[in-house]
């Protein structure tokens, strides 16, 4: 079973660790030719096999500096191998998500897929639907790239079975340029952030922007205002321990203040209805002045037309409740790969390859912020922003956190999560309405 709350810890002091690095190559092809007439005889090497591995990938967005380095590992890797084809079927993370449990209720999951960690990769584990990796990551050093700690959350049984392509933290990004139209300051409390929503809108400028039709925005936002509410980590693992249920009043105070951010107009007119992409793209084009998410956003925006425009700050305190230097924690989603797969040695060695360069590329599109790799190389030295210097800066203050609901909970459990959370958007709801909600929802789904 895979190591979960007590691993908060583990993860947060290997969120420090950004030095140090990898990298990797493949090996090349060998090519064969036919003996002209009259030469020698003796057997040319045979052919190498013809073979197609389906990448399925969360990197759709041609904005995003990852889309460009997954085509360059990609393209480098089939320069390498002919024989190879890498075939990209890239989505955004719910499409994903969805695309996933067809294929697995069918047991036609692609060569490569994405999952993220413990709970919510848990059913396809006991499914037999993924291959263990203990042996790859053995290879060309690739198990000592990744940060310490970050593969528990991907281990069940001892067995590997994916390896993440982040570990990130929550923050708020806010364009300094908007704040000062609006003449708003930081807000150093959560109450003070529902002023800044208000002032904001009044002067005609967005507050904030969510893709909140890929629910697990919403819900992402909505955990670190449990955190702090919680007084700290934990709440989700005193239900299981049956220390606490969802009608505890850290539960509805939270829901309490979440839905006075979204009713003072923090959010875009039909937030339900813009995915992820297109809720980021209104803060990276300046059209709205915050945006929570995690680290993971930090190089989109670094290479959008609001760099140089953009800060971070931490989380605040909510009802003078929590810790800012506890953050929500992120261990990335992370690529499988089928037990099923045609050709397991090849999309190992594939997978292999591509991790291995990973950290170098990301590195170099000013993609490095927060990923689950060792990086070599003076970020500041390489051109990273004012702003991705802030975020790195605030990975030396975590003090812990928690993870995402969905990474928590059963499946089950976290789906009525979501769907109650995303509900908040459309319609202001009692929050004891809210914690039954919940409630049944995880009496329904426990095991």
């Amino acid at each position: 079973m895979v190591k979960k709350y007590k691993s908060l810890q583990v993860i947060a002091a290997s969120l420090l660790a950004i030095s140090l690095t990898a990298c990797g190559s493949g090996g090349d092809s060998n090519s064969t030719t036919s003996p002209a007439a009259g030469a020698s005889t003796a057997p040319a090497a045979t052919k190498k096999e013809n073979i197609t591995i389906t990448f399925q990938n969360i990197y759709p967005d041609p904005t995003d500096p990852k889309n460009g380095m997954l085509k360059k590992i990609v393209t480098d890797y089939q320069t390498k191998n002919p024989n190879i084809k890498i075939e990209l079927d890239s989505l955004n993370t719910d499409q994903q998500k969805l695309k996933l449990k067809t294929q697995a209720a069918s047991k036609e999951v692609p060569d490569i897929t994405v999952v993220n960690p413990a709970a919510q990769m848990q059913p396809f584990v006991d499914a037999g639907l993924f291959a263990p990796l203990n042996d790859m990551v053995e290879q060309n050093g690739l198990k000592a790239t990744f940060q310490e700690g970050i593969l528990n959350w991907y281990t069940f049984k001892n067995n590997i079975y994916a390896l993440p392509d982040g570990n990130n933290i929550a923050v708020v990004y806010y364009n300094k340029d908007l704040f000062k139209q609006a003449g708003v300051e930081v807000p150093k409390t959560f109450e003070e952030m529902v002023e800044a929503v208000k002032t904001l809108k009044g002067k005609g400028i967005q507050p904030m922007a969510i893709g909140e039709k890929d629910s697990w925005t919403g819900s992402f936002l909505f955990m670190n205002v449990l955190l702090r509410t919680n007084g700290g980590p934990g709440f989700l693992q005193a239900v299981v321990d049956g220390k606490k249920t969802f009608n505890d009043p850290a539960f509805t105070d939270a829901v309490s203040s979440f839905q006075d951010l979204i009713q003072a107009g923090a959010f875009q007119e039909g937030a339900t209805s813009f995915d992820y992409n297109a809720g980021e793209n209104l803060f990276k084009t300046g059209k709205a002045a915050m945006y929570f998410m995690g680290s993971w956003a930090t190089g989109g925006i670094e290479t959008s037309s609001v760099n140089g425009k953009v800060g971070v700050f931490q989380f605040p305190t909510v009802k003078g409740k929590g810790n800012p230097d506890e953050f929500m924690l992120a261990p990335g989603s992370a690529f499988a790969i089928s037990a099923n797969s045609k050709h397991l040695k090849e999309t190992k060695d594939f997978l292999n390859y591509f991790m291995l360069n990973f950290p170098k590329e990301a590195f170099a599109v000013k993609g490095a912020v927060g990923v689950a790799q060792k990086v070599d190389g003076d970020f500041k030295a390489a051109g990273y922003s004012d702003m991705a210097m802030e975020v790195l800066g605030l990975f030396k203050k975590v003090k812990g956190g928690d993870l995402a609901f969905d990474n928590t909970m059963n499946p089950g459990t976290a789906q009525g999560h979501l769907t109650s959370i995303q509900n908040l958007f459309v319609k202001k709801t009692d929050p004891a309405v809210v914690a039954k909600e919940h409630q049944t929802a995880y009496d329904t789904n426990k095991k």
